[in-house]
Order: C-alpha cells, then structure tokens, then sequence
C-alpha cells in the first residue's frame, strides 16, 4: 500500500515563494577548484527520517532507495575525481534550509535532487526530469512539486534585493542557471530513460522548493514508479540500481564537460572517466 507523503501547513502560495526566489540574487559562487572548471557535485536523496517518501506495494521505501541510489552514484563520481557531498548520508531528515546551504557552502556546480515517482494509478512508469519554474509545465508536474514540497512546511520566502541593479544581475544569472538546469535534466532523462524499456515521459517545470535558493543548477530526477509492481521490484535489485548510478554519473559527466566547454576551460588530462563501482 502507498504510504502517502507528509502535508504541509497552509503557507505562503507556491508561485510567491519561486518568484521570491528567481527574483532574489544568488549566493556568491566559488565555482570549481581549478579556474571554473566543473569540479564539485551536490547530490540530495529526497526525505529521509520520519518522511519517507512513497511506498510501493511490495514495501520499498523511498527514502532507503534514494539514498543508496545516492551513495552509488557519489562512488561513481568520486571515482572520476570530482568531489562530492551528500546533503544526507543516513535515515534522517534533513530541512530544507539545511539542504540548500550544505550544496551552496561546497560550492558545489550542480545539484541533482533523486527522488521515487508515486501514482495513484499503479499502471504509471517511467523517468521523468524537473527543472525550477515559477509555473508548472502542467497540472501532474503542479501535483508532483506539490507533493515534494510537503516535506517543507518550514519554508519561507527568501528576502528579495530592493537595489534594481542588483536585482538585474541577479535575474541573468536566474535565466543563466535555469538553462543549465533545463540542460542537466535532459541529459539525466535520457541516461535514466535508456535503464527501462518505456518511453521518458519528459522533462518538466515546477516550483520544488528543494531547488530553489541554490547557487547552481539544479534538477529533480524521478528514477521510476516506486507504484508500479514491476518497476519496484526492479528499483529493489542492485543490478538496476547500478545501471541507474551509472546513468546519473554519465549525465554528471557529460554535462560537466558542457559546462566547461561554455567556460573555455580545456578538458583535464588527468581525471579518469566516469566508471562503475566502489571508491
């Protein structure tokens, strides 16, 4: 039987906290420890503690699957050289605030969310990517992001800058941050998509809360339908949580390569490719 996912406390609108935090200018960024390069991987296992996610009809939980899909991925690319933090790395839950800073404060230059798709309809399967937008792609991207953001009742709006120049600056580095993000979801749909024999079911927007206030670009992946008998019982077998680690690694890696050809930076010589296993 699903367990069904913690309900936040009436709030603030939705729309009103991503604007204020499109609208507010970035953390400062350190970037990569190399002159920019792509060097540092924030990877955030959704829920965690007394939020756990969905469940499947077979007794998975999400918060264990997500956080050993997690780890699996963090050796991959450790493996590779980059660095890597967790924003958990045991069964606690970790708030929303905490998340966000344990990502800015690595300076990290991406931020990817994993998560377990949940539907009533136990039929529905498949990958599925997220991207932060003040408007949903569509109404199941609306419910999805508001699912998600039940597991933060404690957040607020971030204060917005009242200097217009300052604000400004802070808008292209939004829309320069939202492209990448846009970007990164592809790729980790793809990689992700190409471990099941369904079609994507695409890339979407939403206002998850846990992707904004970030200093990076950021995307949720959705790795399958913990729902679905047949993709929980795959989801619960090391040989296809290896081969979506090793998924997720080739889109890090790919887009890390991306995003050091748009800064000019040449290729390191000395990092070995994104392999699987241990480290």
């Amino acid at each position: 039987m699903t367990r069904p996912r913690r309900i936040a406390s009436a709030g603030i609108g939705l729309a009103g906290l991503a604007a204020a935090a499109l609208c507010a200018p970035a953390p400062a960024r350190a970037g990569g420890s190399e002159a920019g390069r792509f060097a540092s991987v924030a990877i955030d296992p959704g829920h965690g503690g007394d939020d756990h996610g969905a469940e499947g009809p077979g007794g998975l939980v999400e918060k264990d699957l997500v956080l050993d899909i997690a780890q699996r991925v963090r050796s991959r690319l450790r493996n590779a050289g980059l660095r890597v933090v967790l924003t958990r790395d045991e069964d606690v839950f970790v708030p929303l605030a905490r998340r966000t800073a344990i990502a800015n404060e690595a300076h990290a230059d991406l931020f990817l969310s994993i998560h377990a798709n949940a539907a009533s309809a136990h039929q529905a399967r498949g990958v599925e990517a997220f991207f932060l937008s003040l408007d949903a792609s569509d109404d199941a991207a609306r419910r999805m992001a508001a699912l998600e953001n039940a597991a933060f009742p404690e957040a607020a709006v971030p204060a917005a800058s009242d200097d217009p120049l300052t604000s400004i600056l802070g808008d292209l580095a939004a829309a320069d941050q939202i492209r990448e993000s846009d970007e990164f979801a592809r790729l980790a749909m793809q990689e992700v998509s190409g471990v099941y024999a369904v079609p994507p079911r695409g890339v979407k927007q939403a206002p998850f809360v846990v992707l904004m206030g970030l200093a990076m670009p950021a995307s949720l992946v959705e790795i399958g339908f913990i729902t679905n008998r047949d993709e929980e019982r795959s989801l619960a077998s090391d040989a296809q949580r290896d081969k979506i680690a090793d998924a997720l690694a080739r889109a890090v890696a790919e887009f890390g390569r991306r995003y050091d050809a748009r800064r000019g930076v040449r290729p390191s010589q000395s990092s070995p490719p994104v392999s699987a296993g241990g480290g």
